[in-house]
């Protein structure tokens, strides 16, 4: 019989934690109305509304996960062995298929080597210059397609306008085609053996799927060039947060060149846009970026743990969280009904499904890019990628539309320049010191 008594308290755990979050979603919904009528809300402070609204969704798949997580901690039921698929099921989430998990805590990190060797620094350099460029490009595409998704208006055939209202879709239907994709990955390539519990994912995957519904829905409420704008300081946001979830140090010298590429460029952005016909910002649209910032410079580290603490391969990495991801938003859309609306729009206008299917590739690109560069180099040298990213962007909107720099942001591309040469000239003068050092000890050590 072994864990039949477990089961059955699990199962009554799942079937009182649905009735607890389907009561609380039914009674916001009574309080605001439902569907389309909280979408098509213009109020400042709507999205107050659909964000409790899709936070009662998540809570449908995380509440029953994490009162799980408690009842089997306090419990024998992971030391006793089960043979079913709910036991099973537990042990992969909570234990995993290592030595890592409830069980046992103890970490083990892993450095990226070449055939166990590591890399040089021109292999480093090559493998840098690909991850950069290969982000530029799904980026800087995808975010096109955003403004022009949450701004435009559809026509149809008969020249009825539309305009797509729900955020949460985007993201569902971003990290649908990831899973897909990582998916195949992960059948056709070899992976790593897998040992992280399956529970370390869900708090990327939360976090990740709420900063990205805030990206798009701050686009309601705050023009793109404003948020491109937010989006250069996200840097100092990231180390902080990098110093919270895995305890990283910093080097004075990363410090000081992250603020002089946030302040370069702020002054490049603010010396390349007409502020004039960038749109009024909003105090729902600040509160809305702030939010998006906190949530991804927490996705950003924590994945980087993920990869140090566990060796997980970055097509792991993808699907999994994508996996989690699908699940919340698919849950959420469904109390919401909001995929009957997105899917009704995308028969009434096929122009929008055309760009769902390009944004969602560009996404899975650039997540691509993501989990690699974050797994060879890091939290920061990432955000500093994607920092440089927004200001390519601008330029490209310049040049496009022949806007006017002015001195003040010409000066700021200098200073950002400047300040990722310096970054790159101390953390190779630091490496040459360590080297050193290094084989000084062992000079003295066989001495």
């Amino acid at each position: 019989m072994g864990n039949y008594g477990g089961d059955i308290i699990i199962c009554s755990i799942v079937l009182v934690s649905l009735y607890v979050v389907y009561f609380s979603t039914n009674i916001i919904k009574s309080l605001v109305g439902n569907g389309e009528d909280i979408l098509s809300s213009k109020e400042y402070y709507s999205w107050i509304i659909r964000f409790l609204l899709n936070f009662a969704g998540y809570a449908t798949v995380l509440l029953p996960g994490y009162l799980i997580y408690k009842y089997v901690r306090i419990s024998k039921y992971l030391q006793r062995k089960g043979k079913g698929c709910l036991s099973r099921l537990v042990h992969s989430c909570f234990v995993g298929s290592g030595d890592q998990g409830l069980l046992d805590s103890p970490h083990y990190s892993q450095v990226p080597t070449n055939n166990g060797q590591p890399r040089t620094f021109l292999q480093d350099t090559f493998i840098l210059v690909h991850c950069f460029l290969g982000l530029q490009a799904s980026y800087l595409t995808w975010g096109y397609l955003q403004e022009k998704i949450m701004t435009q208006e559809y026509v149809d055939e008969l020249g009825n306008k539309g305009h797509f209202k729900d955020s949460q879709f985007l993201v569902f239907i971003n990290r649908v085609l990831a899973v897909i994709i990582s998916s195949v990955c992960l059948m056709v390539i070899r992976q790593p053996a897998h040992t992280i519990p399956l529970y370390k994912y869900a708090f990327c995957s939360f976090s990740n799927v709420l900063s990205s519904w805030c990206q798009y829905e701050a686009l309601k409420y705050v023009s793109f060039p404003t948020q491109v704008l937010a989006k250069a300081s996200k840097i100092i946001p990231v180390m902080i947060m990098g110093k919270i979830v895995s305890r990283s140090k910093y080097e004075y010298y990363e410090y000081v060149t992250a603020v002089f590429i946030s302040i370069g460029m702020m002054m490049f952005m603010l010396g390349s846009t007409d502020h004039e016909s960038d749109g009024t910002t909003t105090f729902s649209g600040v509160m809305l970026l702030g939010t998006y910032m906190t949530l991804d410079s927490f996705t950003s580290n924590w994945q980087n743990a993920l990869f140090k603490d566990y060796g997980v391969s970055t097509i792991q990495m993808m699907c999994a969280v994508n996996l989690f991801s699908v699940l919340l938003t698919a849950t959420s859309l469904f109390q919401q009904e909001g995929l009957v609306y997105s899917l009704s729009f995308m028969t009434t206008y096929p122009q929008f499904t055309f760009d769902c299917i390009l944004i969602s590739i560009f996404s899975t690109t650039g997540q691509l890019y993501i989990y690699y560069t974050i797994s060879n180099f890091g939290a920061v040298t990432f955000i500093i990628m994607m920092t440089i990213r927004q200001g390519f962007a601008i330029l490209l909107s310049c040049i496009t539309y022949h806007h006017y720099i002015t001195p003040l942001g010409i000066i700021g591309i200098i200073i950002v320049f400047l300040a990722v040469f310096l970054r790159i000239y101390c953390n190779n003068r630091l490496r040459a010191i360590k080297k050193r050092r290094a084989e000084a000890i062992s000079i003295k050590n066989k001495s």
